[in-house]
């Protein structure tokens, strides 16, 4: 039902969240804290995404397997 993405694609993916967390960072240090979880809370979904699964979805996958 759901697509994995290739390797390569996450590789990309996470080095762009990488790139653009290391270029954003000294701006992000002089503003306000809701902006900065905002972009931080976007990038981390996409570090997180390897499939055309919602990043909720597999979490709540998950997290139901360590409760039961």
């Amino acid at each position: 039902m759901y697509t994995r993405y290739s390797p390569l694609r996450i590789f990309v993916r996470r080095a762009f969240v990488v790139t653009v967390g290391v270029v954003t960072f000294p701006v992000m240090m002089f503003t306000p804290v809701e902006t900065r979880s905002k972009l931080y809370s976007y990038l981390h979904r996409v570090w997180l995404k390897t499939s055309t699964k919602p990043v909720w979805l597999t979490q709540t996958e998950l997290a139901a397997q360590h409760l039961y």
